[in-house]
C-alpha cells in the first residue's frame, strides 16, 4: 500500500521537478511513511511513499522494465500476483523483486491494457512509456484506492489524494457548487466527481491515457449484476459461497507483515475473522469500536466473538468529545464533504491499530452490496410489488425492514410507516425508483446552498448514460446504485481507506472479490425468505459462529452524528457560522446556515432528525474543508520525513 502523485507536461524548468515531487510526496507522507521514490524525466516527474508490506526488502518503487522503457508507480495489492507471475515466468520475464509491483509492470508490457482484466486487487498507478512518452492512470474496478487528476496551467497533476496538488505552485482549491448540491444530496461523491472545481477523480473499473495533447478514457471492468447459472440446491449455493469466500481471504492474508480484522460485532466481519483465524498460525489481532452511547454499542457481540475465536482482541471507546475533537482533521484526510461521522471513530480506530505494530487488516466492506444486506434493497422490494399485497402483507414486510429504528417499533409504527411509503410507490426520479425516499434527506441538506439547482442531475445522466442499466430490475438497480455511489465514494474511502491510510494501515476486502461478487449475484433472491437479509450467508456460517451474532439481523455501524456536537459544544462552534467565513465560502446561504446551526445547537439531542443530522455534518465538514483547502490551511511546510531517491532513467539505479 502506498501513495503517488506526479504531474505531466509541466510547463515549469525540469531542474525544479525533484523539489516539486518531494512537496507532493511530503503532503501524502502518512500513506506510506517506509520510505519515497521519484521517476523524472523532460515530460514528467512522479513518485511514490510506500508502506511496506510484501517484498520488504526489494520492492522499492518506482520500478522501471528491463530496458529502462516503462516505469510504474503502484498504490495497492495484486492479490493474485503469484498466479500471473508464474504465467509471466512461463513466458520468458525474469524478474529481480519478489513484489506485486513488478508483476504489475511485467503483466503491462506483456498484455497492455489487456492485463487488467486479470488484476484480483485493489490499486491505482501511473504507468509512463518513456519511449512514446505516453502516461497511464488506471483505477481498480471497484474504487477501492483513489486517483484524482487536474489540468492545471498546462500541465497533468495526479495522486492519491487532492492535497498533495497544494504543493504545486499557484495551485488553488474552489468549491464546485453542482457537485457540492450532488454531493449533499446523494451524500457521496459521484465517479469522476471530486466537490472542486477543475478535479476530477478517475472513476472505478476506468483509465485515462495522455500523449502530449492527446486524451484517451476507457472503462477496462464493468459492473455485472446479471444473475449466472443458478446452483441446483440451497446446499450447493451454501458451498460455491463458502469456496469462494475462503480463496478470497486466503489471498488476501498474503503478506509480510502481520494482518489483522476489524470485528465490528456484526455477521461479515465476524465471518472473515472466522476464516483469517483458521488462517493463522498464531493468535489472530482483532480490533473494535466501542461506543459510550449504548445506542451505537456492539462491544458484547465483539466480546463473545472474541472469547468465541480466541484472538487477541482490543477495543477504542469512542465518546461524544473524541467525535468532536477529532473531526476536523479527520475531516482533512476526507477531503470531500460528508454526511454522518462514522468516518470519525474508523479515524481513531486505526490510529490504535497502527499503535499496535499492524500495518495491514481485513473487514467486511461490501457484503451487503454484494449480498444485498442493506434496508435499501428490501425497501425496493417492497415498494416494486406494493400494488400486488395486501394491507396485512405490507405490514408484516415492514416489521422486517428496521428493527433497530425507534419509529419502525411495534404495530403502531408500522402502520405510521405505510403512509411514507405510500408516497413512494411511483418513480418520479427516472432510473432512481429505489433511492427516492433516501433522497428525501438530501433535498434538505442540498438547502445549505445558495444555488442547489437540480442535485440530482448529475446521478440521473449517471444512470441514463449507463448501457444496460434500464433493462435491471428495480432490485438490480438499487445495487449499482449502492456500489457505484456509495461504496465507493463514501464506505471505501472517507469511512475506510482514507481513515486507515491516515495512520499508514491497508484495509483490505474479501467480501469485494471478484468471484465472490460474481457468485452473489447467482445466487440473491433464490433461496430463503428475499426479506430475511444475507440469508445464505447465515446459513453457512450459522454453526461457526456465536447464535447471537447470525440471528441478531442488520445493526448497521452508526455513530452520534449532531447529537456529539450539541452535547460537547466544541470551541469552533462560532466557525460554522461566522458570517466572514461564510461569505468567502461563497456557495454557502449564510441566513439559513446560521438560522439552522442556532436551531441544532438550540435542540434537544433526541429530537434532531434524520435529515437534520445529515445536513449539519454536511455543513460543518464543508466549512472545516474551505479551512483545509480553500484557504490552504493542509499544505505542509515539513519535508518528507524519509530519505526521497530518485531514480536515474538510464541505469535504473535509486540514488538519495
Amino acid at each position: 500500500m502506498c501513495g503517488i502523485a506526479g504531474f505531466y507536461g509541466s510547463p515549469l524548468p525540469p531542474q525544479e521537478y525533484e523539489t516539486l515531487i518531494h512537496g507532493m510526496l511530503a503532503q501524502i507522507e502518512h500513506r506510506g511513511p517506509d520510505e519515497a521514490g521519484c521517476f523524472l524525466d523532460d515530460r514528467l516527474a512522479m513518485g511514490t511513499v510506500r508502506l511496506s508490506i510484501i517484498d520488504l526488502s526489494t520492492g522499492s518503487q518506482p520500478v522501471g522494465s528491463a530496458d529502462g522503457r516503462y516505469w510504474l508507480c503502484y498504490n495497492g495489492e495484486l492479490y493474485n500476483y503469484r498466479e500471473l507471475r508464474e504465467q509471466l515466468t512461463a513466458r520468458g520475464f525474469v524478474f529481480r523483486t519478489e513484489s506485486d509491483t513488478e508483476v504489475v509492470l511485467a503483466a503491462w508490457v506483456a498484455w497492455g491494457l489487456d492485463c487488467l482484466p486479470r488484476f484480483n486487487g485493489a490499486f491505482a498507478f501511473a504507468l509512463y512509456d518513456s519511449a512514446t512518452g505516453e502516461l497511464h492512470l488506471v483505477r481498480d474496478r471497484f474504487g477501492k484506492r483513489p486517483l484524482y487528476v487536474a489540468r492545471h496551467r498546462g500541465a497533468w497533476l495526479f495522486a492519491s489524494e487532492m492535497k498533495a496538488f497544494l504543493a504545486y505552485p499557484d495551485f488553488r482549491f474552489a468549491f464546485d457548487e453542482a457537485q457540492l448540491a450532488s454531493v449533499f444530496a446523494t451524500w457521496t461523491p459521484l465517479p469522476g466527481q471530486s466537490g472542486y472545481r477543475g478535479i476530477e477523480q478517475i472513476p472505478m473499473g476506468e483509465y485515462l491515457s495522455v500523449r502530449g495533447d492527446e486524451v484517451r478514457r476507457g472503462r477496462w471492468a464493468t459492473l455485472d449484476l446479471a444473475p449466472g447459472p443458478a446452483p441446483e440446491s440451497e446446499e450447493e449455493a451454501v458451498e460455491l459461497v463458502r469456496a469462494d469466500l475462503e480463496a478470497a481471504v486466503d489471498v488476501r492474508l498474503r503478506s509480510d507483515v502481520e494482518v489483522g480484522v476489524y470485528a465490528s460485532g456484526g455477521l461479515d466481519s465476524s465471518i472473515i475473522a472466522h476464516l483469517a483465524a483458521q488462517r493463522t498460525s498464531r493468535p489472530l489481532r482483532t480490533f473494535s469500536i466501542g461506543f459510550e452511547d449504548a445506542e451505537f454499542d456492539e462491544s458484547a457481540e465483539q466480546a463473545e466473538l472474541a472469547a468465541h475465536l480466541g484472538t487477541r482482541h482490543s477495543t477504542v471507546r469512542v465518546s461524544d468529545e473524541d467525535v468532536v475533537d477529532a473531526f476536523p482533521e479527520a475531516v482533512r484526510h476526507a477531503e470531500v464533504p460528508v454526511f454522518r461521522t462514522a468516518f470519525v471513530p474508523m479515524y481513531l480506530l486505526a490510529g490504535h491499530v497502527r499503535s499496535e505494530g499492524i500495518k495491514v487488516v481485513l473487514s467486511g466492506e461490501g457484503a451487503d452490496e454484494a449480498f444485498l444486506g442493506y434496508g435499501i434493497f428490501k425497501d425496493t422490494l417492497l415498494l416494486s410489488t406494493w400494488h400486488e399485497l395486501d394491507d396485512d402483507t405490507r405490514l408484516r414486510r415492514m416489521s422486517q425492514l428496521y428493527p433497530y429504528l425507534r419509529h419502525f417499533s411495534g404495530e403502531d409504527g408500522h402502520r405510521r410507516m405505510l403512509g411514507l411509503y405510500r408516497q413512494f410507490t411511483e418513480e418520479t426520479l427516472p432510473g432512481l425508483f429505489s433511492h427516492q425516499m433516501r433522497f428525501q434527506n438530501g433535498r434538505f441538506a442540498a438547502r445549505l446552498l445558495k444555488n442547489a439547482g437540480d442535485p440530482f442531475a448529475a446521478l440521473g445522466e449517471l444512470v441514463a448514460g449507463e448501457p444496460g442499466y434500464a433493462q435491471l430490475t428495480p432490485v438490480q438497480k438499487a445495487q449499482w446504485l449502492e456500489f457505484r455511489t456509495l461504496l465507493s465514494g463514501y464506505l471505501l474511502s472517507t469511512q475506510g481507506e482514507r481513515m486507515a491510510l491516515a495512520h499508514g494501515v491497508e484495509n483490505r476486502c474479501p467480501f469485494l472479490d471478484p468471484a465472490v461478487v460474481r457468485r452473489a449475484a447467482s445466487v440473491n433472491l433464490r433461496f430463503g425468505d428475499p426479506y430475511d437479509e444475507k440469508y445464505l450467508l447465515k446459513r453457512a456460517y450459522a454453526e461457526v459462529l456465536p447464535e447471537r451474532i447470525v440471528k441478531k439481523g442488520k445493526f448497521p455501524y452508526r455513530a452520534p452524528d449532531s447529537a456529539a456536537f450539541v452535547r460537547s459544544r466544541p470551541d469552533y462552534r462560532e466557525l460554522l457560522t461566522d458570517p466572514g467565513t461564510l461569505d468567502e465560502i461563497g456557495v454557502l446561504d449564510a441566513r439559513f446556515v446560521q438560522r439552522f446551526t442556532d436551531r441544532v445547537f438550540d435542540s434537544p439531542p433526541e429530537q434532531i432528525g434524520t435529515k437534520e443530522n445529515q445536513a449539519f455534518v454536511c455543513l460543518a465538514s464543508t466549512v472545516w474543508l474551505h479551512h483545509w483547502y480553500v484557504r490552504g490551511n493542509a499544505r505542509r511546510r515539513a519535508p518528507l520525513g524519509v530519505p526521497l531517491y530518485v531514480v536515474d532513467r538510464r541505469s535504473g539505479a535509486l540514488s538519495a
